[in-house]
């Protein structure tokens, strides 16, 4: 059970995560701000204004160490939605257990660390593919060695949801991402079934309830047979498709939201019919603003009654059998299958991802369904049927300004007192081996332990790698 928190400061989401553990939550899962998410420091002006907004802001291992104050990270697992500072944020984690004094073979979580699904649908960018794929094997290099419970890519279906997609279209890019990312380590060198089974996926929970179950059961069979048919893996851990759910952040209304508390406990229970291993439920407030405490209570507590009252999770795979769910997943498998096979004969996902293909199916597929709401030919209630004149309003959690203050204070007095000389020696010693290609991660790690900022390690990566931007295909 897993409640995305990040808010503010580093103390202020390390009160979350103790308010959620001490309700009952099982695993934690972490909430970035749009600088750190970009590969900025707080007092970067392109900072200005996003400090803390709409996640925690992490600029140093300090803040880090703040943010798991208290917490024993030999006990917990930790999610932490991040990708083009992905490698960074696991060095800090890394570098906090090891001041906590547990080795990196007693950490468990995992890092979203997907930049395929940022290419096409969420767009938080900072390299180009091909050296933002070198990273992402990198960190599957060395934790396959070094990191042995941790799940070193979470491949994101959700966002490719949640920028309009269909749900074949999620299943079909989101496996196909993970097929590139095999390829990828693969072709650095390494044995499919050393770091297969530390493979993770992340899929949306949407609103049509038997077509989320169906998905993620076609989901399981295909990696399945991609895993020992096209790559030989000859672990059945290798075949197994470990995944994550959240629950669908676009099918949330501002209009009557406590409507969204209903929305979110069918999509959760699809999830767990479906079986998933690990749930998020979207708090009633989301659409509006970070969760308060009282709507996160409240979604989390949908977990609770979902897994200790009703009883699905009694038996494994509950719906297998039902012919409508048998035929549904068949279809949905074909559906997807076609998509993986038009994108092989188009040279590969990143070939695909260059020339517009999946870009261009999630905008027509979003337009249309944008169009069935404005034409009433799909319902949401409370938006196009049911509504109401006038509200009740509910009360959401504003962040203090005050957190942009603070989080620059902290910034300033850790550059003013860290090794100034030894933080240039290691961002040196980074940028040589980025030049040479070698695995960037122990040097990632020898920065982060010297307080190198979030920010400058990102900048030695941009002055070697350059830049992306997105072409925008509408």
């Amino acid at each position: 059970m897993r409640q995305f928190a990040g808010l503010g400061t580093a103390e202020d989401t390390n009160n979350r995560f103790k308010y959620l553990i001490s309700h009952g939550e099982t695993g934690l899962s972490t909430a970035f701000d749009m600088p750190t998410l970009m590969g900025y420091d707080s007092d970067s002006p392109m900072s200005r204004g996003e400090v803390g907004k709409c996640g925690v802001a992490i600029d140093t291992l300090k803040d880090m160490e703040i943010l798991f104050d208290g917490i024993d990270l030999s006990k917990v697992t930790t999610s932490m939605t991040i990708n083009p500072p992905a490698s960074i944020l696991l060095a800090m984690y890394i570098c906090v257990a090891e001041k906590q004094g547990v080795g990196m073979d007693k950490i468990g979580g995992t890092i979203q660390n997907d930049m395929l699904k940022e290419f096409i649908a969420q767009k938080t960018f900072m390299l180009p593919p091909e050296p933002s794929i070198k990273l992402i094997v990198d960190t599957v290099e060395y934790c396959t060695e070094n990191v042995p419970r941790w799940n070193t890519i979470s491949i994101s279906g959700y966002h490719i949801r949640e920028a309009g997609s269909t749900a074949v279209q999620e299943l079909a890019f989101t496996l196909a991402d993970g097929i590139g990312y095999v390829q990828a380590c693969i072709d650095r060198g390494m044995n499919v079934d050393d770091f297969a089974p530390r493979l993770s996926y992340f899929f949306n929970a949407h609103i049509d309830f038997f077509e989320e179950i169906a998905k993620y059961r076609a989901a399981r069979r295909i990696w399945a047979r991609v895993m020992k048919e096209r790559f030989k893996a000859k672990n059945p851990r290798s075949w197994m498709l470990r995944f994550h759910t959240q629950t669908a952040g676009c099918s949330l209304t501002a209009q009557q939201p406590y409507n969204n508390v209903i929305r979110t406990a069918y999509e959760a229970l699809s999830a767990v019919l479906g079986g998933t291993q690990s749930l998020h439920t979207n708090s009633l407030d989301e659409v509006l603003a970070l969760p308060t405490e009282h709507s996160v209570t409240i979604a989390l507590r949908t977990q609770q009654i979902i897994a200790e009252e009703i009883g699905v999770t009694n038996t494994i795979d509950p719906l297998a059998g039902s012919y409508f769910v048998e035929a549904l997943t068949n279809k949905m498998e074909k559906a997807a299958m076609d998509y993986i096979n038009k994108i092989d004969e188009l040279g590969g996902i990143l070939k695909a991802i260059e020339l517009g293909f999946p870009q261009q199916e999630i905008a027509d597929a979003a337009y249309r369904y944008q169009q069935q709401i404005d034409k009433n030919e799909k319902v949401v209630v409370g938006v196009n049927k049911y509504t109401m004149e006038q509200e009740q309003p509910i009360e959401i959690l504003r962040i203090d300004p005050e957190v942009e203050k603070k989080q620059l204070e902290r910034l300033k007095k850790i550059k003013a007192e860290r090794d100034n000389e030894k933080v240039t020696d290691r961002l040196g010693k980074l940028k040589d081996a980025a030049k040479r290609d070698e695995n960037l991660m122990p040097y990632i790690i020898d920065a982060v332990r010297e307080y190198a900022t979030l920010q400058e390690i990102c900048d030695t990566f941009r002055e070697v790698y350059g830049t992306f931007s997105d072409p925008a295909m509408f």
